[in-house]
């Protein structure tokens, strides 16, 4: 299946249902990685890796198109820099790959809070977590810093990264809320 099929399909879904997803991915891709990385340690680093790359990078196209009807512009700039800190992950383009990578997850986790906070069809509290998770991440721009705090920062970003999806896997968003923003497309909202 191509990619502009893929696209099209995940559009026509309802946003809970979008958001539901997004939830259950993002938990199935990050336990299925670490378990991966517990069970058979530097044996299946690259499968674990795999997984999780390939989880979150649909999960920031699924939020993305969640997040379009609120600012187009900034759901897509938060994509980016999501995609930016996945690349340098993958290939690990600097010695300290990973850090960087967490920066621009830091960036891409703000940008969604922010989003959160604009959108109404998600309780802002979820919006200020995740925008605080994000700023965690943002620690990692310097190593020293980060493992002077750790694991203060890592726990933080986990928790508002967990506490958000947790949120859309359980309740997703408040469809008539959403169908507010002016841009929900027909298919979507006639499949709720």
């Amino acid at each position: 299946m191509s990619a502009s099929i893929a696209l099209r399909r995940l559009r026509e879904l309802s946003p809970r249902l979008t958001a539901r997803i997004a939830g259950a991915l993002y938990f199935f891709t990050l336990i299925s990685a670490q378990l991966l990385e517990w069970l058979f340690p530097n044996k299946v680093n690259l499968a674990a890796g795999v997984i999780e790359l390939v989880g979150i990078t649909i999960v920031t196209l699924m939020l993305y198109d969640l997040f379009k009807p609120v600012q187009r512009n900034l759901s897509l700039i938060a994509a980016v820099f999501n995609f930016l800190g996945l690349a340098m992950e993958a290939g690990r383009l600097a010695s300290h790959g990973t850090d960087i990578a967490m920066v621009f997850h830091g960036i891409y986790c703000i940008l969604i809070g922010y989003l959160i906070l604009r959108s109404a069809f998600l309780p802002r509290v979820v919006g200020a977590l995740i925008a605080f998770g994000g700023f965690s991440w943002l620690t990692d721009v310097s190593p020293t810093l980060a493992n002077h705090i750790s694991p203060y920062n890592l726990i933080c970003g986990l928790a508002g990264e967990a506490l958000m999806f947790l949120w859309l896997l359980v309740m997703g968003v408040n469809m008539e809320r959403w169908r507010l923003r002016g841009d929900a497309p027909i298919a979507s909202v006639i499949a709720t």
